[in-house]
């Protein structure tokens, strides 16, 4: 069975998207440099920053045309997450609701990349 746990986010500027996702994640990335940052999270999932001005072949797609999903525990870990996120002055592209799968907000990124924190309802 193939089981992707590597991802790839094309940014502007890796030391800054690290120093951003650092504040988030409440961890440092493993590996800094100029055209590429990576972060190795608790659960094994890799994430890699990589400088859309260097990377090969060219990448064709900006921010915003996918997500990354952090799934949490219920409702209350949601909104302080979302309480957290704002009041650091992070992009809000939508505020905690109720959709079909769960309960859910969507932040952006620096580069437009959406992050959403959900927990899954009515199973």
């Amino acid at each position: 069975m193939i089981s992707p746990n590597y991802v790839l986010l094309y940014v502007d500027d890796p030391v800054a998207s690290a120093a951003f996702y650092a504040d988030l994640l409440g961890q440092q990335p493993v590996d800094t440099a100029p055209t590429f940052s990576l972060f190795m999270l608790e659960n094994g999932l890799r994430l890699g920053l990589w400088s859309r001005h260097t990377v090969e072949p060219k990448a064709l797609a900006s921010g915003g045309g996918s997500e990354l999903c952090i799934s949490v525990a219920d409702r209350t870990v949601v909104n302080d997450m979302y309480a957290d996120w704002s009041a650091r002055g992070v992009a809000i592209a939508q505020r905690p609701v109720a959709m079909d799968f769960g309960y859910t907000f969507v932040a952006v990124d620096r580069d437009g990349h959406r992050l959403r924190v959900f927990v899954r309802e009515g199973e």
